[in-house]
């Protein structure tokens, strides 16, 4: 299974933003903390590492990540060819305060008056790209929402006399190749609602915490996870919350919504669901479709 999401507006975003680039001396990269990976969008490193231009991969939200995960995160990016990494929350004033002079440490060469340094903010849709801008600026200069792909223009604009800020849409990729990233990206609110069924994405992401964070769900919810899978989880809620439909069942759509936006506040404690280590495993493990038995073109000899 694959995911495919990709609004037409964004084909043309991909378009202009590579136009945008060739006028861009770094990349400012927003990221997810809690699914860094499952949050980066493939083509912008294409399209960065085509022009050869440094990058700041920030790690947002990392206020709601693990943050033992975060640390291996920041050591794994950090090790790249020009590439700095830093993990903080966009919603923080005194963080965002710290991306102006870090910018400036990766581009030396830019910054005054006659050479302002020209950055561009990419990353996927609902990541904080906006609230980053908003912050930078000190004031509300983009859109800020819920629901993903809000912004869906460039914005040029001057952060002081040495430094120009390009805005861009969220981007997504055509094609989500591995079936956990789409679910993650679901869970962590990136993807539209229309994209997965809410009941999925919270058994999947009920599963994973029952792997990683048992202690988290029985603090959050008062039962015991012994024995109880990513279904159970979720009807698990429904009986402690009291969520019936009419007939006495268990309202398991209200259940996988009550959860997944725990997660997603933060409600349900620091929580990241993948590392450096289970991504290695993840691509270990992935079989692409032609070894699958699909039928194959003869080579000649």
């Amino acid at each position: 299974m694959s995911i495919q999401w990709f609004p037409g507006h964004m084909n043309a975003a991909r378009k202009k933003a590579a136009e945008t680039m060739e006028k861009t001396d770094m990349i400012i990269e927003v990221l997810d903390a809690r699914i860094p990976q499952a949050s980066r969008n493939p083509m912008i490193e294409e399209l960065r590492k085509a022009r050869q231009r440094p990058c700041l991969k920030i790690l947002n939200k990392a206020d709601l990540a693990d943050p033992h995960a975060t640390k291996l995160w920041l050591d794994f990016y950090n090790a790249q060819k020009d590439v700095t990494a830093v993990a903080l929350s966009c919603k923080k004033p005194a963080d965002v305060g710290k991306v102006p002079g870090l910018a400036m440490k990766i581009a030396p060469h830019r910054g005054t008056a006659l050479k302002p340094l020209r950055m561009m903010i990419m990353g996927i849709p609902n990541v904080g790209k906006s609230t980053l801008m908003n912050a930078l600026l000190k004031k509300r200069v983009a859109k800020v929402g819920d629901e993903p792909a809000v912004t869906k223009t460039q914005q040029r604009l001057y952060l002081g006399n040495n430094m120009v800020l390009t805005d861009t849409p969220g981007m997504m990729w055509p094609k989500i190749e591995h079936p956990t990233d789409g679910l993650m990206l679901a869970a962590s609110h990136a993807i539209g609602s229309n994209a997965l069924i809410e009941e999925e994405v919270a058994t999947f992401l009920a599963d994973l915490l029952l792997e990683h964070y048992p202690k988290l769900l029985t603090a959050r919810y008062g039962f015991q996870t012994e024995g109880v899978d990513g279904v159970g989880v979720i009807e698990g809620i429904a009986q402690r919350r009291a969520y019936r439909i009419k007939g006495g069942d268990f309202d398991l759509e209200k259940a996988a919504h009550t959860f997944l936006q725990d997660y997603r506040s933060g409600a349900l404690g620091r929580i990241s669901l993948e590392t450096p280590a289970s991504r290695e495993a993840l691509l270990a493990s992935y079989v692409p479709p032609v070894l699958l038995g699909e039928p194959q073109e003869p080579v000649d000899e």
